[in-house]
């Protein structure tokens, strides 16, 4: 089975005056379709600066990162932007709803985005809600949502368009347990249907929902 993600011997430096940050110091790892894996690690120890790269936000300063087949540092702007859009959905702690749009509009950014046919947008969006348990909440503005509702219909942006791979940054962190763990059990059944999933977390209880788990420290794995 081909990885939809490779992570190969990656570092990202960061500079600021005098003063140079290795954020990322000799990364390596491949995710493949079905799996859901969990960074952890103490603030700063690289796990965002990971998953930007992956999520073709940033480029690593040496090394490879492939998504889907594509090698990001080969890839000017617009085709990093479109295969961003078009290959990667990604989950934040804080939903990043918009609130002046409902939540079938939230579901349908990406789609919109992508300036598909508007009965393809409706289909595809009803499909996803129904996936997340909110097809009944279609019509509700974010103000209208809880907390677990709201990163439910987060889940169903990130992966209406059909993403290779799906980026959670703390998805859990803003919730209750009862929320929480009903996130983590719906990205589970997403990995188990099929879906790429790479988490960072610092919880151990969403970790443990993830077929393994890559302890960072300093910009690298550890065991």
């Amino acid at each position: 089975m081909e990885p939809c993600v490779v992570v190969r011997d990656v570092r990202k430096t960061y500079s600021g005056g005098d003063e140079t940050v290795r954020a990322l110091d000799g990364v390596s790892f491949a995710v493949v379709p079905g799996e859901m894996v969990a960074l952890m690690g103490p603030s700063g120890c690289g796990k965002s600066t990971l998953l930007n790269l992956m999520g073709c936000v940033d480029l690593p300063t040496s090394g490879d990162v492939l998504v889907d087949g594509r090698r990001t540092s080969d890839l000017g702007d617009d085709a990093l932007t479109l295969l961003r859009r078009d290959r990667v959905g990604t989950i934040f702690q804080f939903f990043n709803l918009l609130p002046a749009l409902t939540a079938h509009e939230n579901v349908a950014l990406p789609l919109v985005l992508q300036k598909r046919p508007r009965a393809e947008i409706a289909q595809r969006v009803d499909e996803a809600l129904v996936s997340v348990g909110l097809r009944g909440k279609a019509r509700a503005y974010p103000s209208q949502l809880s907390g677990g509702q709201s990163q439910r219909i987060a889940i169903a942006r990130a992966i209406v368009h059909r993403p290779a791979i799906l980026l959670a940054d703390e998805p859990t962190g803003n919730l209750d347990s009862v929320s929480g763990d009903s996130v983590l059990a719906l990205l589970r059944s997403f990995a188990d249907a099929g879906q790429a999933i790479v988490m960072a977390t610092h919880s151990s209880a969403a970790a443990g929902v993830c077929d393994r788990t890559l302890r960072m420290s300093d910009g690298r794995f550890v065991s």
